[in-house]
């Protein structure tokens, strides 16, 4: 047993050898360029930063890849030389940089070039593209006949996530958590276009049984994703029928929320001068226990306290609440609708004047059959109607009013059930 696998062992149970344990078949493989990679970014941050630096630099010229000692003082004449020998020789230690004994230059070994390449195309993608990150590794493979089923599963945990995060933002009833959950789907509807287009190439090549079931959960997450547009239309508009309103002028309590959370600490301080008291709090002391000894206090040492009276409210002047019009989408809708006997595709049930319009539209129709609706809703509500989707998971291309493609489904009426 070498000396690594000696290290191995410790962090498994006895018994276990790491050569029979089949999670670290793939790395065993590839020890060479891990060994690479560890050589490469081992030490401190600043140590590492140096070592990238020159192995990109050394690897940036194309025209002419060999270099000689001459060519990497006078490049890196920034550097200091002793520093720099220690760089290019740990470089050289661990085969990242070949250095050629008869012709006395230097060159990029092909561990080094595939480690480079790695790091330009981690380094085009900033933290909130890791979704498209996944989605072009998941493209190249595909490209080249080398499909990983780990860039796969990377995705499909990534869509996870953000099938989470939005479903935690329709739960909080947040608007503002609403609007962010709004603004990062449509961030991410460029990227997830372009998994769906590899999703369908896929589906016509002969793949293996896990890769193609990863591929069907894929297109199933990112189905899921592409209706949280309608939810957050629905749940938006939930919340705007319920805003406050504080003055003629139609300024609502959410539109002041926004303005306060766009103060900075200072500003939020000065506006609270004199209308905020700051009282101690004894984190020492349960708040219970002290509620509870003010009280047997206050009665025993001022059992004649006088009771102070409120003062006479003031004067305010009351306005009529501001009569709210449904949309006109809805209305329109419902006429559509009414008195449908066969089934409408749903493109031209919902589609029409911009991508606002026909999401409002699509999210109407999951009232359809409910019960306890708004009054304003009731109509739409009560139409015999039902929203059938389509199983295949083709989009259907629209190319008009502001949609390219959609989901294909139907709206048609109610089956009547046998008793």
């Amino acid at each position: 047993m070498s000396q690594q696998d000696n290290g191995l062992a410790e962090f498994l149970v006895d018994g276990v050898e790491p050569a029979d344990v089949p999670q670290f078949f793939p790395l065993f493989e590839a020890k060479p360029l891990i060994g690479a990679m560890i050589a490469l970014f081992r030490g401190g941050d600043d140590e590492v930063m140096v070592r990238l630096m020159v192995l990109r630099e050394i690897g940036l010229r194309a025209s002419a890849p060999e270099w000689t000692p001459r060519d990497l003082q006078s490049h890196f004449a920034f550097i200091n030389q002793s520093k720099l020998n220690t760089v290019l020789g740990r470089l050289r230690e661990h085969e990242l940089l070949l250095w050629d004994t008869e012709r006395h230059v230097y060159q990029i070994s092909s561990a080094g070039r595939m480690v480079l390449s790695s790091l330009s195309s981690l380094l085009s993608f900033n933290t909130e593209q890791d979704g498209e990150f996944f989605a072009a590794q998941i493209a190249a493979g595909a490209a080249v006949g080398k499909l990983s089923p780990e860039a796969l599963a990377h995705l499909l945990a990534r869509l996870a996530e953000l099938e989470e995060e939005f479903s935690q933002a329709v739960t909080s009833g947040s608007e503002f958590r609403l609007r962010e959950a709004q603004a990062k789907l449509e961030s991410v509807q460029k990227w997830m276009d372009k998994a769906n287009q590899v999703m369908r190439d896929l589906a016509t090549e002969g793949l293996d049984d896990a890769t193609w079931k990863l591929s069907q959960q894929i297109g199933q997450r990112q189905s899921k994703l592409m209706r949280m547009s309608s939810v957050f239309q629905r749940e938006l508009a939930e919340i705007s029928r319920q805003q406050v309103h504080l003055s003629h002028g139609g300024l609502s309590s959410s539109e002041l929320a926004a303005w306060l959370k766009e103060r900075s600490v200072d500003e939020l301080v000065a506006l609270t001068a004199e209308h905020l008291s700051i009282t101690p709090e004894c984190t020492f002391i349960l708040p219970d226990v002290m509620l509870d000894n003010t009280e047997e206090f206050v009665a025993r040492e001022q059992p004649n306290r006088r009771i102070s009276a409120m003062p006479a409210p003031a004067e305010v002047e009351y306005v009529d609440d501001v009569e709210h019009e449904p949309p006109y989408q809805l209305a329109a809708l419902t006429r559509l609708l009414a008195g449908l006997k066969e089934p409408m595709n749903l493109a031209d049930g919902i589609v029409g004047g911009s991508f606002s319009d026909a999401s409002y539209r699509l999210s109407l129709l999951s009232f359809l059959g409910e019960q306890n609706v708004d009054p304003e809703l009731a109509p739409l509500a009560a139409l015999p109607l039902q929203l059938r989707w389509n199983e295949s998971l083709e989009l259907k291309t629209i190319g008009r009013d502001e949609i390219a493609a959609m989901s294909d489904g139907y709206i048609e009426p109610q089956q009547e059930k046998t008793p």
